[in-house]
C-alpha cells in the first residue's frame, strides 16, 4: 500500500499552488502526483492513500481515500503523516510514504521494495549533482547522512558542516515494513504523550528528526543507495530548471520523462 503525504501549502510554489495543491502543479505536462501514481501502478501497488491539507478537496475529488490535516498551515510532515493513524494501524501489509512533492523512476521504487529492513529509505548518492542544478551552494539546502559499514542509517537531518557530513541526501521516500507499523504509531503515541514533544515541539517535528528518533530508539533504518532517478519540485527555480533540462532534453540525466 501507499500513502501520499500532500498537505502542506507549497508556497515556494505561488503562483502555481494559489489555485492548487502542490501535488498537482505540472512537469512536462503532468501533475506531480499523476506521475507518482503511475510508478506506483506499474509495481502493483494500486491501495493509494493521501493526506490532504491545503485545497484539500481537489485530492478529495480525485477517487483517492483521504485523511485530512485540518492544521496544515500549523504542522509539519510528522503530524500529516499520523493523521492517517488508524490506516497505519489497520495497515497489515509493507507500506510504502511518499511526499507529495517528489518524483521518482521505477528502477528506484523497485530497489525500495526489495529491501526487508524495518524502515528503509530511499537515499541518492549522487545528490550534489542535483543540488548544484538548483541551488548556487548544496551546502545550503543539504542536511547530513551518515551510514555504518552496513548501510544503515546512524545521522540524518541536520545542518552539515562539510560534504564529508553527507554520504547521499534522504529523498523523502520510505518503506516500513508490515510487522513495524503498529510499533510505528506507538512509537509517535509515545512522543505526543511525552511532556518533552507536546505542543510546538511536535506539530513542527520534521521527518527527518522524527526518524532520528526512532533510529536513537535502535530502530533498524536502511539506506536503500540510488543514483539519480528522482526530482524534488520545491520550488518555482526547481521548476525553471527542469524545464530548461527538458528544452535541451538532458532531464533524463536525473529523471526520465
Amino acid at each position: 500500500k501507499a500513502l501520499i503525504l500532500a498537505a502542506g501549502q507549497g508556497s515556494r510554489l505561488r503562483p502555481l499552488t494559489n489555485s492548487r495543491p502542490k501535488c498537482l502543479v505540472k512537469l512536462a505536462g503532468k501533475t506531480l502526483l499523476s506521475r507518482q501514481v503511475s510508478v506506483l501502478h506499474s509495481e502493483n501497488i494500486h491501495d493509494i492513500h493521501i493526506v490532504t491539507g491545503y485545497l484539500g478537496e481537489q485530492l478529495e475529488n480525485l477517487g483517492f481515500q483521504t485523511f485530512k490535516n485540518e492544521s496544515f498551515d500549523k504542522t509539519n510532515m510528522v503530524v500529516s503523516l499520523f493523521c492517517a493513524m488508524e490506516f497505519i494501524e489497520s495497515c497489515n501489509e509493507d507500506l510504502i510514504i511518499a511526499y507529495g512533492d517528489i518524483v521518482y523512476n521505477p528502477n528506484n521504487l523497485k530497489a525500495l521494495l526489495k529491501s526487508n529492513d524495518e524502515i528503509s529509505l530511499m537515499i541518492d548518492k549522487n545528490w550534489r549533482d542535483l543540488w548544484s542544478l538548483r541551488l548556487e551552494d548544496p551546502l545550503d539546502d543539504a542536511e547530513t547522512l551518515k551510514v555504518d559499514n552496513y548501510d544503515y542509517v546512524t545521522e540524518l537531518g541536520d545542518k552539515p558542516s562539510g560534504y564529508e557530513d553527507i554520504q547521499g541526501q534522504y529523498t523523502g521516500l520510505i518503506k516500513v515494513r508490515a510487522n513495524m507499523l503498529k510499533p510505528l504509531a506507538n512509537f509517535y503515541k509515545s512522543l505526543s504523550q511525552s511532556s518533552k514533544y507536546q505542543g510546538e515541539r511536535l506539530d513542527k517535528m520534521y521527518m527527518t528528526t522524527f526518524i532520528q528518533l526512532l533510529i536513537n530508539a535502535n530502530w533498524r533504518v536502511k539506506a536503500v543507495n540510488v543514483v539519480n532517478g528522482w526530482l524534488e519540485v520545491d520550488t518555482m527555480e526547481d521548476l525553471k530548471a527542469y524545464e530548461k533540462l527538458i528544452e535541451k532534453s538532458t532531464l533524463n540525466t536525473f529523471y526520465e520523462i
